[in-house]
């Protein structure tokens, strides 16, 4: 699908995420991408509208380049839902447990085709997810099934701050496996700085680390 967004427009929306959250506006994780726009842009031309997008904590430019309107993921943001996008009309599931939608997208596939859909399902995945037993598992089965699903691995080369490489060495993707590399601006959780978070009256409540 064709998006108009532009990388400046993604980074600017990032950006707004990092001042409500310096501002000690939110109460939730906050989890950013930076860095792999391009590649995002790039993937998302093949992606049509009435494809299933399945992804992870880090969503914000998933759900923008699939259409979810600006307005609104800031305000489901606001609302401390940054790590659980969840929007049915764009047709967007996401999920802060790691790996937690692989098994829903695998079932969304195997619907799709059983139901002799001509939709996809998108599934992304950082690059130590694609390391677990689950993403073995549910690739394999896709492939042996040709089920009408691609993975997606954002590999940024760590799982938090462990070097994924260190941990496991490198694999090669499969043949319903895109996986792309990029060096990511922030930092795996929150936005490099301590935040004061405030009550309704402006008062601290508590301090919340690096």
């Amino acid at each position: 699908m064709e998006t108009k967004l532009t990388k400046e427009e993604l980074r600017e929306f990032e950006k707004w995420c990092v001042d409500i959250y310096k501002a000690g506006k939110l109460r939730s994780p906050l989890h950013l991408s930076g860095g792999n726009e391009e590649h995002l842009q790039a993937i998302f031309k093949d992606i049509e509208e009435d494809d299933w997008i399945f992804t992870t904590y880090r969503s914000h430019y998933h759900a923008l380049l699939k259409g979810v309107p600006k307005e609104w993921l800031k305000q489901w943001v606001s609302d401390n839902k940054s790590i659980h996008v969840m929007n049915k009309e764009h047709k967007i599931v996401t999920s802060a447990i790691v790996g937690g939608t692989l098994s829903s997208a695998l079932g969304a596939a195997l619907g799709i085709k059983l139901k002799g859909g001509k939709n996809r399902v998108w599934a992304f995945c950082g690059d130590m997810t694609s390391e677990s037993g689950t993403f073995h598992e549910v690739t394999k089965y896709a492939r042996r099934n040709d089920l009408p699903i691609t993975f997606v691995v954002e590999d940024n080369g760590l799982s938090t701050d462990t070097p994924t490489q260190e941990t496991w060495g490198l694999k090669d993707s499969g043949p319903n496996i895109i996986k792309y590399n990029y060096k990511r601006i922030y930092p795996h959780y929150g936005v490099g700085v301590f935040v004061d978070f405030k009550d309704d009256k402006g008062e601290d409540r508590m301090e919340i680390g690096i």
